[in-house]
Parts: C-alpha cells; structure tokens; sequence
C-alpha cells in the first residue's frame, strides 16, 4: 500500500478526512461498487444480524431497507437463511477469512451464481464482533464454465458410447485415443491402442489409399472410403467404411478423427430388412410394397409401351366370417394352405403378392387377354379343392378382378385401382368368378380427356381446396402440425378422388401449377390463423417429383413467404425417396430449401429402396412411416419390426418420426411404446377443413 493510501486512510479513520469524504466514500461503497457488500452483527446463538447492505447487494439479492437490523431467518428464504448461517458460523469457528459460493435467486426470479469473501472484523477483546461480505456475481463466468463442462461431456458421450468405433490420431498417424467401439472392432484394449501407429491396423493392400485418404484430411476434407479393410488382433481382415474428419483448434488442423463401421454385419441387417420390407411375415409371399417396386420396374418411365401383362386381384370369399368362427391361428393357417396353393403357380412370369388379410395379388407377365383368361380358369379348378384343418374341410372360392396394361392403366396405381374395380364389381354380382376391367366400371370418367379439361379449369373455378390432418404429437397428445392434402369438388362431377385426378395432374404437367396453388394457399391460411393469434403452427405440403424439378421452386416459395410474411419454419416440405435418387440434383435444393428456413420430410419412408446413405447425405428434419408398414403392425411381426427399426433409426439419426394410417387405438399404442414422435391418422382425425380443425385441435 503507498504511504498515500496510508495517510489516507488513517486521515479517515481519525476523522480529519472530513464528514465530505466519508460520505462520498460512503455513496461510492453504496451506490457504485456492483459487487454486493453485507456488514452484520455477531450476536449471541450466534446470530447473525444486517447492519448495511449496499444498493447492488439489495438489487441483486432481492433485498430491501426493511432488512437492515434483522437476521438472515428474517428475511431469506429458508434454505438461503440455513446455508448462510453455516458459512458464517464456520467463520466463527476457524477466524480466519474464508471464501465459497452461493446460488440465489435475484429480483427477476432467475438463478444468480455468487462468489462470497467472508472477513472478521474484531474488538478490543480480540472477539468477532462484525463479519463484512462482498459477494461478487459470477452468473456468466459459472454458467460459461458449466457449457464447457457439459459442451466436454457431450463430446465424451458421442466418442465413447458411439457404436461406430473412433479413432483420433496426430497428422503423424499416431494414435493418440480410441472409443470402447474401436476395442471391439480391432480385438485389442483401448491403452494398447494408444501409441501405436494408425497404419498398422491397415491392410498391405490398402495401405498406400488410406495414407492418401490421411494426407488429403489433413489439409481439410472431411472423406470417406467405402471397401478399406483393417486387420483385428487375430489376423484377420474386416472390411469397413472409413470416414475422415480433420480436427480443426484455433484454425489449426492438430489431428484426425477415423471414424469406422463394420459393413459385413450391415450388409447381413440390410439384407434382413430388405426381406422383411418386401416379403409377407406370414406366409412367406412378396407382400404390397414388392408389387409396387415390381409394377414400376415393368412400366417403362417414358410412358413407352412395353409388353403386355396382366394385374389379377384375388379375395376370398366369405373369409371374415371363417376366421371370426374358427379363429385367427385357423384363418392364419388356411391363409398358408392358399398361398402355397397359389404359389404352385409361380414361375418367371408369374409373380404372388400378399397385399393384406385375405387378399391376393398375381402378377402375370408376357400375357394377353386371352392368356389371362386361360390361367385364371386354372386359378379357378385349382380352388375347387377343399382346404383342411384340423381334420376338419372347409372350401374356399376366390373372386377375382383383372386389368391388363397398357390398356387398362399405365402406372401401378392404376392399374391397381382397376383391377380393385373389377374386383368389386365380381363381388357385387355374386362372388366366385372373375372380371376384367372395362372402362364403363368407372362410369364417371368415361373420358379422361374431359376430366382433364375440367382439372385445368378447377384452379379458376374456385373448385380446389386444402384440407388438413393432424398430427397427434404423443408427447402432449396435441397437434401442432398439420398435413396439407388437396380435394377437388367439381361443379359438374362433385367430388372427385385424388388417386383419379393427382395422376392425371402428373402425366400433363398440370402438377406444378396445381402445386404452386397448394404451397401458396398453405400459407394462406397460416398467416390466417397467425392473424388469429395462432402461432406455432407448422403445414406439411407434399412436393410431386415434377414440381421438385422446376428451376424456380425455391425462389416461389420464397415469394410466398415474403408474400404472406409467416416464419419459414411453419413449412414442412415432403419428398418421396423416388426424388433422393438423384443425389447430384436433389442435394443443392434441399440445401436452398433448408437455408429458407424450410423443413425436410421424406414421405412414404421404406416403401422403396430406403438408402441410409440419404439420411446421412440429406438435410433431412423428419420420416413419415409410410401407411402400408402400419395397417398389418398388430397382426405382422416383421412390419412390427420394421416400423420400430424405422422409430429407432431415426431417434438416432435427430430426426422426428410420423407414423401415417393409423387407425386404431391399438396401433397408437404400438408406437408410442415404440417411442414414435407423432401420429397421424383417422384413429384421431380423418383430413379436415380448417374451420373445423380449429373447433378440433386449435386454441386462439
């Protein structure tokens, strides 16, 4: 201390500073200083008593004048009063100054961090008369230090409990840590992997490309190789995938992250769930989404002719009825006894589907009318033979419906529909034989060229309109976003199905104009409800693979942003995994889509060849289980399977999870369990129009 500070001091002390000083002294203490500072009394118990608390100390600890004069029971909440006292009861006992911290909560309620200096102030007895405190807020600095504390186990959680194993290593290639799952992988224990060199765990053969693989990251690529293969203490060879990260510190690249997967045990799950997504868990035949993929691999993507074959649906008659008699193991095991039936049937050019229930799909290539004709009738014979169980017989007969392409449908929806159609109409005239499809089935569209006139004007007209279905989040059981799904009323023909009129819209290109009305009418009635008070709403609209090609998708739904000055995250747009194929197109504009603000879905998630390499690769926000996966989830363990691997996968991935179709409180049940984000479906709510959902689901 300069002797300055000392004369000054004491000047103070002696009073000679004047009453000017010390009050100026005073005010600075007071009013100026922004650390908090008590003086209290020792009393007797002890007890502890306020004689002066600074304006930052009042402020701070939410503390008025009314407290000078009384005790920290008095004034502080119970556990604040009872963790003072033990503090300056230790000060008692160990006369010395002593420090520690303290969490309070100030005047706005928020949580203040404190660090508290205690120091004894002694008579002339040499007793502990007067205790200062000066606690200073340290909020920032301890919350600062908790986000590093908890920013350091984060990353400890994804190296060490990440099932890929990891890898980090200096440029040099020395090994300088390892996760538990790079243990497993190599066969050897995490400390004797330390220290070694990263190149020894690598094949001859490969050698040369991993080191370039190395080389290139450490100048700032992140890379990867697919076919490496790495060698475990025992010699042998697994062949991995490889990804290189460069850990980049203060701008500086000081290492690398490897991260590394088994693909032979991928390779054997991939094939499992291939299976499992396009076989039937019962009886072992290609199931609804095999058709689909089977339908779109016949009909030629430009619309060509190709060769003609026949879509026969089969029912079995009176089915319903023998399995709520008998029960579900004896409906299962008639249902078995059919489709080995059916399958004597199957060769190169003809293909069995288990579709649901009792309902059978035949797909017969290289046929005509006529050939169709034949085979059915053999269908027909074959079914005259009864069926047996339980040394009991019973006899089945199947109606059956036919639609032929090209002629009675050029897609797979079509042509499905179609022969649905003639289905129905077998069932309508007594069951037990067969139809083809004709045209006047569907007597409403005899024409397509004149629903296709209509369906240009429907825009003008006013006959288009958005009705929305919830979906239920299971977290709360409330809905706060909403699927957008196109209806069509036409003056003429009423109501109209969007599994008519979408593929009509598709093959002439009426699609986009269709769908820029959708996107701007979503937020149409966003800013409505907004307007209304109702934030927080987000419209799922459903991107048609054309649309997703024009060059001015984005800056359109830019401009209806703009337009409609709603918050870009209140859009969610849904491709289907048809349109991530293209990787080299679809990843600039989901990125443009995604730096608007928009959020990413992938509708009908599984029904084709789901690629995890899209969901790694694609600024996804969230998988819709498609429907199909949901319908047989009770009664088919492999769609029970495939829907929870589906939940699961994306959890872990970060991404939300829709299920669609359900209908049932069973199926809700199932996938809350399965730990499904949110549920849509007519359990809850069929596609509503929005004065309606407001009465239902939205409050104001």
């Amino acid at each position: 201390m300069t002797q300055f500070n000392q004369f000054f001091i004491s000047e103070i002390e002696s009073g000679k500073a004047g009453p000017k000083i010390q009050e100026i002294i005073f005010d600075i203490i007071f009013q100026y200083i922004q650390d908090m500072v008590f003086v209290v009394k020792v009393e007797e118990g002890p007890s502890f008593r306020y004689l002066f608390i600074n304006e930052a100390g009042m402020r701070k600890a939410n503390l008025n004048v009314e407290a000078i004069g009384r005790s920290f029971q008095d004034v502080l909440p119970e556990a604040s009063a009872k963790s003072l006292q033990r503090m300056y009861e230790k000060l008692l006992k160990k006369r010395e100054i002593i420090t520690f911290d303290d969490v309070f909560y100030g005047d706005n309620g928020k949580e203040v961090y404190g660090e508290s200096i205690l120091t004894p102030i002694y008579d002339e007895d040499n007793a502990i008369r007067y205790i200062v405190a000066v606690t200073r807020d340290i909020t920032e600095w301890s919350l600062e230090r908790k986000r590093i504390a908890e920013s350091e186990q984060r990353y400890r959680s994804i190296v060490d409990h990440n099932l890929d194993a990891i890898i980090i290593i200096s440029p040099e290639g020395k090994i300088i840590e390892a996760n538990p799952a790079a243990a497993v992988l190599t066969g050897s224990l995490e400390r004797h992997l330390s220290n070694r060199s990263i190149y020894d765990l690598i094949d001859d053969h490969d050698l040369e490309k991993f080191k370039g693989l190395i080389e290139e990251t450490c100048s700032g690529f992140s890379l990867e190789s697919l076919d490496c293969k790495i060698l475990n203490n025992k010699g042998k060879r697994l062949i991995v995938h490889i990804k290189t990260v460069p850990i980049v510190v203060y701008g500086e690249i000081n290492g690398v992250y490897i991260i590394l997967r088994d693909l032979s045990e991928q390779a054997k799950n991939m094939e499992m769930i291939k299976f499992m997504a396009f076989h039937d868990q019962l009886t072992g035949l290609y199931n609804r989404r095999a058709l689909l993929e089977h339908l779109n691999e016949r009909i030629p993507a430009d619309h060509h002719p190709a060769e003609e074959f026949a879509l026969i649906t089969i029912d079995l008659d009176r089915f319903k009825y023998l399995n709520d008699t008998l029960g579900h193991l004896a409906g299962d095991e008639i249902l078995k006894q059919v489709s080995n039936r059916l399958l004597q049937f199957q060769n190169e050019c003809c293909f069995i589907y288990r579709v649901g229930g009792d309902e059978f799909t035949i797909l017969l290539l290289n046929t005509n009318r006529s050939g169709a004709n034949f085979f059915v009738g053999k269908l027909l014979t074959s079914f005259s033979q009864s069926f047996y169980f339980n040394s009991h017989e019973y006899f089945i007969s199947p109606s059956i419906g036919i639609s032929m392409y090209p002629n009675d449908g050029k897609d797979a929806e079509m042509l499905i529909k179609n022969a649905d159609e003639a289905l129905f109409r077998v069932k309508e005239r007594g069951r037990a034989h067969y139809q083809f499809y004709r045209s006047d089935m569907n007597s409403l569209f005899t024409n397509i060229v004149t629903l296709e006139t209509h369906l240009r004007r429907a825009i003008d007209r006013g006959e288009l309109t958005l009705y929305y279905q919830p979906q239920i989040d299971v977290r709360t059981g409330k809905a706060a976003s909403f699927e957008a799904l196109l209806r069509w009323k036409n003056t003429e023909f009423g109501w109209i199905s969007p599994g008519v009129f979408i593929p009509i819209a598709e093959d002439t290109g009426l699609i986009v104009s269709i769908g820029n009305w959708v996107i701007e009418n979503a937020c149409k009635q966003i800013k409505s409800w907004n307007d209304k008070g109702i934030m927080g709403i987000r419209i799922a609209i459903n991107i048609s693979p054309k649309q997703f090609q024009q060059p001015n998708l984005v800056s359109f739904i830019q401009s209806m942003i703009n337009k409609y000055s709603i918050q870009p995250t209140s859009l969610e747009i849904e491709i289907t995994e048809g349109i991530m194929r293209d990787m080299k197109e679809t990843i600039p504009l989901l990125r443009k889509l995604k730096d608007l603000g928009l959020l990413i879905s992938v509708d009908d998630f599984g029904t084709e060849y789901s690629s995890l390499n899209y969901l790694k690769r694609f600024p996804l926000d969230c998988l819709k289980i498609d429907q199909s996966f949901i319908k047989e989830i009770l009664d088919d363990d492999k769609d029970a399977a495939i829907t929870s691997t589906i939940i699961h996968l994306g959890r872990s991935l970060g991404l939300e999870v829709i299920a669609e179709g359900v209908e049932r409180k069973e199926q809700a049940e199932f996938l809350i369990q399965a730990g499904c984000h949110k549920i849509q479906g007519f359990y809850y709510s069929e596609p509503i129009p929005p004065a309606l959902l407001e009465d239902r689901f939205l409050t104001f």
